[in-house]
């Protein structure tokens, strides 16, 4: 520890560094394995670590959809905003990794792919043996989860001990946790019966499980006191009344039309009063020996709460006020919550300070991190945060990715739940130990103590743009722990923060940078997406791209269980996206810098790249095509390979699918190398043909894509007339709202011929560049039209720029990319990944 204590001052000059002094950072790590700050030990480790062998077997993308559960005890042991379940990232390592490899993971969470790393020494995998884990988050919260996580097999042991302070604290606040038995028996529908007893039942108090509180409101036109509560609830797990009424004047009201009632508080913590949302008791959970039993707030209830408002907190709480922020904005406008110790009961608050000076006060660092690990486990549940719905007639927890305060919350005991959660850490397997691992606090912008090309296999579940604010998500658990994450490197869209999707973009590609620096030549990267807008997406899969990724595959992953928000709304992606994409070997990179500019360099790098991607996909047994071996999507990345490494693309689109059927193999629309063949028509006699994929028309470029698969032979089409086209082509077309509208014969006479039958067919390779040059100059003369005027391009042909960037990119006239891109609709370059490249890669060259 004293060694680390000696250099942490050159630590902090590592992006991400926590915000936290060096006590704090200090006290909760466990070096060489875990530092709450970035880990100077990680080339130690990769030297210890490096698979000797040398052997690397070369392997294709893992092309299998995964649909995985959410059951094991080790993924519920601690809660987080999102987290993908081991089970579902332990096939990719497999895949990908030989026992003893090193996995990356630069936004790691709670430290998921550690923990799968290590399951793949589970008897019943072929390829079984622990692979090692080096993981990197910028918040301290995550990485602290993570190092617990991945060590079961260090701290199990300590459970017991952990138990034990918990029921000394539990007994001292007796008083606290337990209420008079005067209630009825849970589950009670009768209303007329739901009433306390006069007196207790016997003279055994309850131990309260946890206590209801409501919003109070008024009515706008009487001015009558309604506790929401009252309004709502018609009965255990019946729904809420579609009108609610004003017990006093009956006006009917709306959660819209009722205004909050707010009182004055004197904060005993901050010397100061406070304007905050008024909220009652109005439901004590308990149970007397097995049974359960609920009651409403009696006369010792109310005025224990009300002694323990006017009553000191002996021990240290977290006194650290709410920042500026997207999520911190719900709990201020709503209840006046301003600090994080707003977010807990006067009860719990109690408790929580002595259970946090008991676990400050243990000597062994062991122990320490495991009881801070159940602590922090249960603060969102034991939180204000924590809903409470009388619909379902229990607490349903937060709502995922958000600090919003319900009308309805439910107080558990702090003690109460501490006790669940031990038990439901017993049941986890201590398959997890931290020699496996090395974990660091710091942003992925800046990786300098990893070595380069050190790393044999990433796989990572990036920050989804604007859906997450993790800095936000974390300031509770961050508080208790005394860290802070430092904002400034986080990859989001966040108005607050200043930064838009362009700032995400240049965040994410420094990140992906680092990682291609650090994996080994040759190997691969699986990125897990989710986010609904096609900006976000677009912006992601550009800078992989920009970092030297190249993607071979895009599939899903279904977690099965939605979170409470997927499962509510509509617009909320219900699977993942798994992008894999690889490292270019140093043989690829360095022929193509000898042939760069030149037709070689380019079918250097399609065989390369055919040779990466899978020969057969299955989807339920049965063959499909993949796009990623068709014409246009290789066109597509041959050209982004070009342009991300700064070079110019030296033929046209027609003299590159000329040369494909020239030099490889055709089978259902796609190519392959000679060596491939054989076996993709093994699998298409054992499956049967692949269907077509369908193709979402939208702009010119799918337009003429489609209308490539109609009238050529080998996609399946054949030679038809206009008239055959029109009823099909008006079906699919789906024109954005900014196209220029797309006429059918027009696009038939720029990009395919017609026999003297009056049919329509895809030209052969000479006569198909006579009709590209033809296309290109009234592409080009389009696109000096929107150079030589001013303002916003509210309505354009998206050919006529994407081709003009290219020509300008060509000549290197940087400007007018920028120029032009800045003129048109921020959402049409930011979901338009050709655009978009340009764009981007102007920006950069121009620096």
């Amino acid at each position: 520890m004293e060694d680390l204590r000696q250099i942490i001052s050159q630590q902090r000059e590592i992006d991400g560094t926590p915000i936290a002094s060096d006590d704090d950072i200090l006290r909760l790590s466990i070096p060489k394995n875990y530092t709450a700050c970035p880990n100077p030990y990680i080339a130690a480790f990769i030297q210890e670590n490096s698979n000797s062998s040398g052997s690397y077997v070369s392997r294709g993308p893992f092309v299998k959809d995964i649909s995985v559960g959410k059951n094991d005890p080790l993924y519920f042991a601690h809660s987080y905003s999102t987290k993908v379940p081991p089970d579902a990232i332990v096939p990719f390592i497999l895949h990908y990794t030989s026992p003893g490899d090193i996995i990356f993971d630069g936004f790691c969470g709670t430290g998921m792919t550690g923990v799968a790393s290590q399951l793949c020494a589970r008897k019943e995998f072929e390829n079984k043996g622990v692979r090692k884990a080096i993981l990197v988050d910028l918040s301290p919260a995550a990485t602290f989860i993570a190092a617990n996580s991945n060590s079961i097999r260090s701290w199990r042991k300590y459970l017991e001990t952990i138990e034990k302070i918990i029921s000394n604290i539990e007994k001292k606040h007796s008083e606290l946790v337990t209420t008079n038995h005067v209630g009825w028996v849970r589950g009670e529908k009768d209303i007329s019966r739901r009433v306390n007893a006069i007196k207790p039942h016997s003279s055994i108090m309850g131990d309260i499980n946890y206590v209801v509180w409501s919003d109070v409101f008024h009515c706008t036109e009487c001015n009558q006191e309604l506790i929401y509560w009252d309004l709502v609830f018609k009965g255990p797990g019946m729904p809420p009344p579609q009108v609610l009424l004003c017990p006093n004047c009956k006006v009917a009201l709306t959660n819209k039309t009722l205004e909050r009632t707010w009182i004055l508080k004197f904060d005993l913590e901050l010397h100061t009063t406070l304007k905050q949302a008024k909220q009652v008791p109005v439901l004590v959970n308990y149970s007397v020996g097995k049974k359960r039993f609920e009651k409403f707030p009696d006369d010792r209830d109310i005025a224990l709460l009300a002694k323990l408002d006017n009553e000191s907190i002996i021990n240290r709480i977290p006194i650290v006020e709410l920042p500026d922020g997207f999520n911190t904005e719900q709990p201020k406008k709503s209840h006046g919550f301003t600090h994080v110790h707003h977010f807990f009961t006067r009860r719990n608050l109690i408790m929580m300070a002595d259970i946090w000076n008991s676990i400050n006060h243990l000597k062994d660092v062991t122990l320490r991190d495991a009881a801070l690990y159940v602590f922090t486990g249960c603060i969102q549940r034991v939180c204000k945060l924590n809903r409470y719905m009388p619909v379902h007639d229990r607490h349903v927890g937060p709502l995922s990715g958000t600090l919003y305060v319900s009308q309805i919350t439910a107080e558990i005991p702090i003690t109460n739940y501490f006790k669940e959660r031990i038990k439901d850490l017993r049941r986890i397997k201590p398959e997890t130990d931290r020699s496996n691992v090395c974990i660091s606090t710091q942003s992925s912008t800046d990786l300098r103590n990893i070595p380069n090309d050190s790393i044999d296999y990433i796989f990572t579940d990036p920050p989804f743009g604007g859906n997450l604010n993790y800095s936000e998500l974390n300031i509770l658990i961050e508080a208790w722990l005394g860290v802070k994450s430092d904002q400034k490197p986080e990859a989001v869209v966040n108005s607050v923060q200043r930064k838009e999707i362009s700032d995400y973009s240049e965040l994410m590609r420094s990140c992906l940078s680092e990682f291609n620096r650090i994996l080994k030549s040759g190997r691969w990267i699986t990125v897990e997406f989710h986010n609904s807008q096609n900006s976000i997406w677009n912006s992601i899969q550009e800078a992989i791209g920009q970092a030297g990724f190249i993607v071979a595959d895009v599939r899903t992953l279904d977690k099965q269980k939605g979170t409470t928000k997927q499962l509510t709304f509509d617009s909320a992606v219900k699977q993942d996206l798994v992008i894999s994409a690889y490292k270019p070997n140093g043989n690829l990179e360095a022929k193509f810098r000898l042939n760069a500019g030149t037709e070689d360099g380019v079918w250097e790098f399609i065989r390369y790249h055919l040779g990466k991607l899978p020969v057969v996909v299955l989807k339920d047994g049965i063959t499909i095509v993949n796009a990623e071996r068709q014409a246009f999507l290789l066109f597509d990345r041959m050209v982004a390979f070009h342009i991300q490494r700064g070079v110019m693309v030296p033929i046209s689109a027609p003299e590159f699918y000329a040369g494909l059927e020239q030099r490889f193999t055709r089978r259902d629309g796609m190519f392959f190398l000679p060596d491939q063949v054989a076996e993709y028509d093994r699998a298409v006699l054992e499956s049967g043909k692949p269907a077509q994929l369908s193709l979402f028309v939208s702009d010119e470029k799918t337009a003429i894509t489609w209308l490539r698969q109609q009238l050529d032979p080998a996609s399946g089409g054949e030679p038809k007339t206009q008239g055959d086209l029109t009823n099909d082509f008006n079906r699919v077309m789906n024109r954005a709202k900014h196209e220029q509208p797309l006429e059918l014969i027009e696009l038939l006479k720029q990009n395919f011929l017609q026999d003297e039958d009056g049919k329509w067919y895809v030209p052969d390779h000479n006569k198909a560049s006579d009709l590209e040059k033809v296309r290109q100059r009234a592409l080009l003369k389009e696109f000096k039209e929107y150079t030589e005027n001013t303002g916003r391009l509210k309505v354009f042909r998206s050919e006529a720029v994407r081709f003009g960037f290219s020509d300008c990119f060509k000549r290197q006239e940087y400007e007018t990319i920028i120029k032009v891109a800045e003129r048109l609709p921020e959402a049409v370059l930011r979901e338009d990944p050709d655009l978009l490249m340009y764009y981007d890669s102007a920006l950069l060259r121009k620096k």
